[in-house]
């Protein structure tokens, strides 16, 4: 078994869902169950690291040109639209598997890996993250931001899951109330100056990206 620092980062993806209805920016967050190894008993975005066969499921609606072509900046050589689809497949398979919210179409009746189609055409990427060397694991996340209201989504529909408990939509404009990692923290903080910016979100936007260089966290840009 590899020694933590020596571990390479893995594809990963998490969706931050944004309900924009009552005149104010609210965003779904869940606290990670205690058993988990990494960020136990802290509030996070749904999301978790592509699987192998998420490159491989049918989608709805693949991802918007803008968002694939920030996408892969960056990006190894190898990386190819294959992998960029899972990616967003990924983000909304969590999103399904955390929270019980479907993004997509519905194909329960047909035999596959997922009992829906993603539709990954409302996923704006607008954050990227590197997990620093040291840790138990290490993921490359990439942050999507998904309107509730584009997507069809209910607010009150979020589920708890046996991954994340005590579903709760968060104002990123007040105090957060809740026990957050710094990254989570630093990617509201990226999503807040997005939406002052443009409160549409638009697609391809500039895409923050956090990495470790020297030891230190640092910001860069996509």
């Amino acid at each position: 078994m590899k020694k933590p620092g020596l571990l390479r980062p893995v594809d990963a993806a998490s969706v931050v869902v944004i309900d924009r209805s009552e005149d104010r920016f609210r965003v779904l967050v869940g606290k990670r169950s205690s058993k988990h190894v990494f960020m136990p008993d802290l509030y996070v975005f749904p999301g978790g690291r592509r699987d192998r066969h998420d490159s491989r499921i049918a989608v709805s609606a693949p991802l918007h040109p803008a968002a694939t072509a920030r996408l892969l900046l960056r990006t190894p050589a190898r990386t190819n639209q294959a992998t960029l689809r899972g990616i967003g497949v990924a983000a909304l398979r969590e999103l399904h598997e955390e929270a019980g919210l479907t993004i997509g179409t519905d194909v329960s009746d047909q035999p596959g890996m997922l009992s829906f189609r993603p539709d990954l055409s409302g996923l704006r990427f607008f954050a990227r993250a590197v997990t620093p060397p040291g840790q138990p694991r290490r993921f490359d996340t990439r942050f999507f931001a998904l309107f509730a209201d584009e997507a069809g989504i209910d607010p009150t529909a979020a589920t708890d899951s046996h991954e994340l408990l005590d579903l709760r939509w968060i104002d990123i404009f007040e105090q957060f109330g809740v026990e957050m990692p710094f990254i989570t923290v630093k990617v509201l903080e990226e999503l807040k100056g997005c939406l002052q910016k443009d409160p549409s979100l638009p697609f391809g936007v500039q895409a923050a990206f956090f990495l470790t260089r020297r030891g230190q966290i640092v910001r860069d840009t996509l």
